[in-house]
């Protein structure tokens, strides 16, 4: 299928984008396109790439809220967990689906359970997804074995899909949840497989603390002493990291999906994002789980992230605009090692289209300002991935059905 966006506002001027296919053939020029979308009025991004979060956890949003998390994960999420099914992740992950589309979101990368229940939403609904089973053996030999087979076999099924849009990984849950020769064998795994591993790093100061007691290292110095460091670690998280940790995770081009809103409500701490930024660490935006966000707007997450940097330092000038925008399209898309997050010709057709015609962007001195500072999800009008239209005019087709629908599968799951 070939799409024309015509009279769109594209980096401060009006032009077309012409889409022929999965990918941006021209821009600037108007071709004769099977579907004609009118963009004036509107203004062409990127669509965001959210680097870190659990799909299906939308069916536990507003559970358990305002406690510790260890606490919250030990006692309250884990064991619900327990109790899902793959039913219920697809039914979750298709509402998460819907509510990143609606909110201009066209790839996610997913750690969670049952993962082929998230495979299936976002092959029905067109987004662009990584997804990994979550790895956790505790420290449990057999455990681990039963672990890694679930992991391969997940692997294999999505190959086997032969779909593009959608890529496997790996994802250790975190180092006090798995073993270290664990570890060591999924990096073996990731390298020979071509696959990415997502990893949950110093997220808390507990964690950091036990585990020097455990190993009488820090958890980034005994990572690299392991081999487990490289360009294809996605580390969610990675608060609690001094100056000689941001310094190794560099030199092995470690890439660090930050999720602000999550370490906020849960009080984790604060991202050290100057030092990573000068180190010339690829930072990222994730959203997290619904569970500890409550929400998956990116646009969110931006702002966050811009504003609680600044006042950490004391600095309105700390993580400006641009750079939270670049967060959410370009380095996302550098993470994940896809041709998006940017709209140029060659790229994926990822595209999302703005409504500029709001009163939250109004006036419009700053575009990029307007985006990370005023806009919300619901600014998003039209929604591309892929070279396909997603969602237009604001509308998802389906929407009230997938509500309803995930609605009632929370209700079942915690009755039981």
């Amino acid at each position: 299928m070939s799409i024309l966006i015509k009279n769109v506002l594209l980096k401060g001027k009006t032009t077309s984008i012409y889409v022929e296919g999965n990918s941006i053939k021209s821009i600037g020029n108007i071709e004769k396109a099977e579907y004609v979308i009118d963009g004036k009025g509107m203004a062409a991004l990127p669509g965001y790439v959210n680097t870190h979060t659990h799909s299906a956890m939308t069916l536990f949003r507003s559970y358990a809220d305002d406690l510790k998390l260890h606490d919250w994960l030990e006692k309250h999420i884990w064991p619900r967990e327990a109790k899902l099914t793959e039913e219920d992740v697809y039914w979750g992950a298709k509402l998460a689906c819907l509510e990143m589309i609606k909110s201009g979101t066209t790839c996610f990368n997913d750690n969670y359970w049952h993962m082929m229940g998230t495979v299936r939403a976002a092959d029905e609904l067109g987004m662009r997804a990584v997804v990994c089973e979550v790895l956790i053996d505790r420290g449990d030999q057999d455990q681990a074995e039963k672990e890694k087979k679930k992991n391969k076999a997940l692997v294999k099924k999505v190959r086997d899909m032969k779909n593009p849009r959608i890529r496997p990984a790996l994802a250790p849950h975190a180092p006090y949840t798995v073993l270290p020769e664990t570890l060591c064998w999924i990096k073996e795994y990731a390298d020979k497989e071509g696959l990415l591993i997502n990893f949950h790093l110093a997220e808390t100061e507990k964690e950091n603390a036990d585990f020097y007691v455990k190993h009488g290292k820090r958890l980034v110095p005994f990572l690299e002493e392991r081999g487990f460091l490289g360009p294809n670690l996605i580390a969610a998280h990675g608060i609690w990291l001094d100056q000689k940790d941001i310094s190794i995770l560099a030199r092995h081009n470690v890439k660090i999906a930050h999720n602000p809103v999550s370490n906020m409500k849960l009080a984790s701490g604060i991202l050290p994002y100057k030092e990573m930024k000068d180190a010339g660490i690829i930072v990222s935006l994730g959203t997290d789980g619904c569970a500890s966000n409550n929400g998956l707007d990116m646009f969110e997450s931006m702002k966050f992230a811009s504003l609680l940097q600044k006042v950490h330092r004391h600095d309105p000038t700390v993580l400006p605009a641009k750079e939270a925008l670049d967060m959410a399209t370009i380095n996302g898309a550098k993470t994940l090692g896809i041709n998006t997050g940017k709209i140029e010709e060659g790229c994926l057709a990822d595209i999302i289209l703005i409504d500029l015609k709001r009163p939250e962007l109004t006036p419009l001195n700053n575009l990029t300002a307007n985006l990370v500072y005023s806009a919300k999800g619901s600014c998003v009008d039209t929604v591309i991935c892929d070279g396909k239209i997603l969602m237009e005019n604001g509308i998802v087709k389906g929407e009230e059905e997938i509500m309803e629908k995930s609605a009632d599968v929370a209700k079942d799951l915690f009755s039981r």
